[in-house]
């Protein structure tokens, strides 16, 4: 196995026995990496690593599945036509691909062979692969934005492309004929979850011509709690017991929940965008 170190992150050239992988998102899903670079101190895809990395942080190793499109070749043979999501567990356009190209070599492969494809990235390099997605008639290209504060970005997801270069990545793809969409989550406790945060990234988004968001809360995932505790530790400790209850209190969290609820639902009101929302709380 080759191995090296970026900007603290372990880069791992491994093999894989499958990319093609049922999935609850789409019929299947492709992941030519296990980990990423973004470091998104939220990110649910810790699971997926738990045994291959049990006890490394989240962020500081990546897989690169070196044969990903020879296996994905083999795979397309036998597997039934269906729709894929590119990625489920990474990030597909993290800043590794720029070197390895595995995931645009997967793409081509899977339009070449009549695949419905459903992106979701929070990188501005998937701009480059959008000459293989115009004029493909079952594509759609999703755009995961967090929030617009840049002070806030970096703390939550430092190693993501910037939230303007997303909002660009997601004009460009509209102008150029792709249905698009925008993942609006998840919404930080206390953080990025007020009206106030809200109005300026659904205009923005808005503006840019999606067809459709998606909202979403702060859900409880492997190895969450322990990966906020400790940041919040560092930054910002009053937070702490505010999402220890959001986390173990039931009480207080459908509490939270409900607030949550009628703040999106009021902001997406206001705006008059109510027929373009998706709430996935």
């Amino acid at each position: 196995m080759v191995s090296v170190v970026r900007a603290g992150c372990r880069i791992n050239e491994v093999e894989c026995r499958s990319l093609l992988n049922k999935s609850g998102l789409a019929d299947y899903a492709v992941n030519c990496y296990a980990g990423c670079e973004h470091r998104c101190v939220y990110c649910y895809a810790r699971y997926a690593t738990r045994f291959s990395h049990p006890g490394e942080v989240w962020g500081t190793f990546v897989d690169v599945k070196i044969n990903a499109p020879q296996v994905l070749a083999q795979e397309l043979k036998r597997r039934r036509v269906g729709r894929v999501f590119i990625s489920s567990v990474c990030d597909g356009w993290q800043p590794v691909e720029a070197q390895y190209g595995l995931t645009r070599q997967c793409l081509e492969m899977l339009l070449r062979h009549g695949y419905s494809i459903s992106i979701l990235t929070k990188s501005a390099l998937a701009r480059r692969d959008l000459d293989l997605l115009v004029g493909k008639k079952r594509v759609s290209l999703g755009v995961t934005i967090t929030t617009l504060n840049e002070s806030l970005y970096r703390f939550i997801e430092p190693r993501s492309s910037s939230p303007p270069k997303r909002l660009e990545l997601l004009e460009d793809a509209r102008s150029r004929g792709l249905k698009t969409y925008a993942f609006l989550g998840p919404l930080m406790p206390y953080l990025s979850d007020t009206e106030e945060s809200l109005l300026p990234l659904l205009r923005a988004v808005n503006e840019v011509g999606v067809d459709y968001f998606y909202v979403d809360q702060l859900n409880r995932r492997f190895g969450l709690w322990q990966a906020l505790r400790n940041l919040f530790a560092e930054h910002s400790p009053e937070l702490i017991p505010k999402y220890q209850r959001l986390f173990f209190d039931e009480t207080a969290r459908e509490k939270y929940t409900t607030q949550l609820t009628l703040t999106v639902r009021g902001a997406v009101r206001k705006l008059g965008l109510s027929d373009k929302l998706t709430l996935c709380f």
